[in-house]
């Protein structure tokens, strides 16, 4: 049997077929005749080439002709309809995509507001929750405050002497050695080795602060006494030892002393300064003049001054303005500070401090940026009053100090001698202010920003302790270790350039300059 070969679809270009009409398949039938073999039919199975018997012969070649070409016209039809489907259909087909697309979209947007709406429920409700447990703690806790003190309240009126007794929110600490210290019997020498003074000038110092520091009972607590509190910043400044073993000490919470150290601070600038602190009148002026002179010869000085250079921890910010140069070479640690200018008398009691300035300034540049200097240069407060400063300061018209070029002559020498017995009176005193406050001699815990007050209540303190004559360890002598930096303009003035030689000069040929310098 001959394979028939294959027969191609009819194009679906409209110009060339145009669409079929019903009744109408002459055109697609004379097409297929042509294009198909012509013994297709004898490939057909022979139930389709077989006419009924009952027709006729005529009639029945007739009726399966006709057959056919309905049949093929069918099948035309439904191709042509495949291969080229009408713009009424895909129009059809593209709205429906899009409805479908829409309707996709919008089941989205309702979903997802809806788990918002879900997810706002759910926080709303653990919020409220958590809202409501904090508010049960809190008015639980109240309540149990509100018994406590009722009940502690109910103990004191049975027994008064408790009144005083700590009742609520305080942690039990022993405060066995603070109320050692504070019982009369305790002994004075050990007194004195905790507080660096004696018990009658504590004892004044608790009664000058008391209306500064003092505070009221309330109702959950009593008040810290004023000479715990006094004791607390005395024994801190003292010992320097940290806020830990100060609060095992005194039986109080850490942040309790760092905050009594600092009120009391603050309470000492604000009453004992303006007491034990301050620049003579012309009277004292005048002693201090004679005593002076009497110990070094040189005449109109009223006052010796000296820098020191306290550590501190490394602020956070201007780093490189405290970063101390020379002690950081000296040590082989790297060293920051702030520095501490002080005038004192003949017995050591300061008359003028400057504190704060940063440790890399020298001496020089911290004295041009003091109170005293604005006094004395602008205002004339000397007048012709001397000051003695080391060699880290400059000649000024009121500041007086040692030769410090090379090659020096004989008066140069006894002057130096002379001049250097005024300045080691300054230095004596700086050293016992180090030596009596400890907390002056390493890296305290206050912030640079509280830290001025505090050196000024050190200082303060001093002054009490040199003026009611409290005497000091031997065991807490301290040796200061300050470079000092000739300027690089020490001499600044030519008036006072003549007026040291001349000083120098009356030194020497009075007698009055010393031999060490052979």
């Amino acid at each position: 049997m001959k394979t028939p070969p294959r027969v191609s679809a009819p194009s679906s270009d409209p110009s060339l077929f145009p669409p079929p009409i019903e009744d109408d398949f002459s055109y697609y039938y004379t097409f297929f005749q042509d294009s198909v073999p012509s013994d297709l039919p004898d490939m057909l199975p022979l139930h389709r080439r077989r006419c009924r018997p009952t027709d006729e012969p005529d009639a029945a070649s007739g009726n399966c002709h006709r057959k056919k070409k309905r049949k093929i016209a069918r099948i035309l039809t439904s191709l042509a309809a495949l291969d080229s489907p009408d713009e009424s259909d895909r129009r059809e087909s593209e709205e429906d995509l899009s409805r479908l697309r829409a309707n996709n979209d919008k089941k989205a947007a309702v979903m997802l507001e809806y788990y918002s709406r879900l997810q706002d429920h759910y926080y709303s409700d653990v919020e409220t929750a958590e809202s409501v447990r904090i508010a049960r703690f809190r008015t639980a806790a109240s309540s149990a405050a509100i018994a406590a003190a009722s009940a502690a309240d109910e103990v004191e009126a049975q027994n008064p002497q408790q009144q005083h007794q700590r009742r609520l929110w305080v942690k039990d600490r022993s405060r066995a050695w603070w109320e050692r210290c504070n019982h009369p019997d305790f002994p004075e020498v050990e007194f004195r080795r905790a507080f660096r003074m004696g018990r009658g000038t504590f004892e004044m110092i608790c009664e000058a602060l008391g209306a500064a520091v003092a505070k009221e009972d309330t109702m959950l607590r009593a008040a810290i006494p004023v000479r715990q509190r006094v004791a607390v910043c005395i024994w801190r400044l003292a010992t320097g030892e940290p806020l830990r073993l100060v609060s095992k000490r005194f039986g109080l919470g850490i942040s309790t002393c760092h905050k009594l150290v600092l009120e009391v601070c603050s309470a000492i600038r604000t009453v004992l300064m303006p007491r034990f602190l301050q620049w003579p009148d012309p009277a004292g002026a005048s002693n201090i003049k004679a005593r002076f002179e009497s110990v070094s010869g040189i005449p109109n000085v009223l006052g010796s001054m000296y820098t020191t250079h306290i550590p501190i921890i490394a602020p956070k910010i201007s780093v490189a303005a405290y970063y101390n140069r020379r002690h950081t070479e000296r040590n082989q640690k790297t060293s920051y500070s702030i520095t501490v200018q002080g005038v004192v008398d003949p017995d050591g009691v300061f008359t003028d401090v400057c504190i704060g300035w940063p440790g890399s300034m020298s001496d020089d540049q911290v004295l041009e940026n003091s109170a005293l200097y604005n006094r004395a240069q602008d205002k004339g407060l000397l007048g012709k009053a001397w000051i003695v400063g080391s060699s880290g300061h400059p000649l000024l018209d009121w500041v007086l100090v040692p030769y410090t070029h090379q090659n020096l002559t004989w008066t140069q020498h006894a002057f130096n001698e002379k001049i250097g017995e005024v300045q080691r009176i300054a230095r004596e005193a700086f050293a016992r202010l180090k030596g009596r406050w400890s907390c002056l001699q390493k890296r305290t815990e206050v912030k640079l920003q509280d830290l001025p007050v505090v050196l000024g209540a050190c200082c303060v303190l001093h002054n009490i302790c040199e003026m009611m004559k409290e005497e000091m360890d031997p065991e807490l002598n301290y040796e200061l270790v300050d470079d000092e930096m000739v300027p690089e303009i020490s001499l600044r003035s030519v008036s006072s350039m003549q007026a040291r030689d001349t000083i120098a000069h009356n030194l020497l040929h009075r007698g009055l300059a010393g031999t060490k310098f052979f």
